[in-house]
């Protein structure tokens, strides 16, 4: 599988990770065999938040790593904090009590990477900033992201923490693409010619922050999976007409056509299906043409000034 550097300090990740949010219901044999296949088709890098499952997501994978063949050294895991019951809590004392309860949880002594989860309208950039130097400084964190942040926000936080924040896990796929139509619309009146974000794409390439996409298959905000799909006849079609093509399968076109953008980006697979999560991992097989991707992008239901 194909890596992408992320950092200064250029961490090799692999473009598809696994996003442990669904497995607390899991068995720790399920979970154990999950985390294998993906270490077995090159996935390197496991995403998680303290707030997944109660909690449970993260203990969960925690006792399945405990139990796996995989070497933790051989692997990177991310975890996110800052969302309370009705809040979101940017404080030192939340970030740093969170962070050591995923560790907890986990069995873990470090994370590699820690990201705030949702903006806090109320953070203190200064107070944050001690606590990412407390967490790197006690060797607990790496590196440091956020998620679902808009460039400003990024930029208000950043002018105050020493590290570089590597990472923005924003929500990303062939049926979730307004951070794309804003600037394919630029100049238009239509409705996807609104900027919702930012421009937090093309940020993201300036500042060479990786995106992470999140809920990649989905449409709506969790209202379901367009893959096979009747609701969406047209982008089916095409994406088995690829598939075809390239001797895959449709999960892996819909993750090509992610990682087609020319910027650091990863498909965070969130399916707890081994066999599924075999087929998102031969996306590298599908390497999309200019007009291929346009082609995905019209079918889904987009269109060109």
């Amino acid at each position: 599988m194909r890596q992408v550097s992320i950092g200064l300090d250029n961490i090799n990740a692999s473009e598809i990770a696994l996003g442990m949010m669904r497995i607390a219901d899991k068995t720790t044999d399920q979970t154990i065999k999950l985390l294998e296949t993906a270490v077995e088709h090159g996935i390197n890098f496991f995403d998680n938040a303290d707030v997944y499952g109660g909690g449970d997501s993260e203990r969960r994978f925690g006792d399945a790593l405990a139990a796996s063949s995989i070497n933790r050294d051989d692997i990177l895991v991310q975890t996110k904090v800052g969302i309370r019951k009705n809040e979101y809590d940017f404080s030192k004392k939340h970030i740093v009590e969170s962070l050591d309860g995923s560790l907890e949880r986990m069995g873990l002594d470090h994370v590699d990477f820690l990201l705030l989860h949702r903006p806090d309208i109320l953070m203190q950039p200064d107070e944050i900033a001690e606590a990412f130097f407390e967490l790197q400084k006690s060797g607990k964190v790496r590196e440091f992201g956020v998620s679902n942040f808009n460039p400003m926000q990024v930029e208000l936080l950043q002018q105050a923490v020493a590290q570089p924040l590597v990472i923005n896990q924003l929500q990303l796929g062939l049926m979730h693409t307004g951070m794309l139509d804003f600037g394919i619309h630029t100049n238009m009146s239509d409705p996807r010619s609104t900027n919702h974000d930012g421009s937090i794409y093309e940020y993201s390439r300036l500042n060479n922050m990786t995106i992470q996409a999140w809920s990649p298959y989905q449409y709506g905000f969790f209202d379901g999976v367009f893959i096979d799909n009747p609701k969406f006849p047209e982008l089916n079609a095409v994406l088995k007409k690829m598939a075809d093509k390239y001797s895959t399968n449709v999960n892996a076109i819909a993750a090509a056509w992610i990682l087609r953008l020319p910027t650091s980006v990863q498909v965070i697979a969130g399916t707890t299906n081994p066999e599924r999560l075999a087929q998102i991992c031969e996306a590298d097989q599908a390497p999309l043409t200019h007009s291929e991707w346009y082609a995905l992008y019209l079918a889904a239901g987009n269109d060109l000034p």
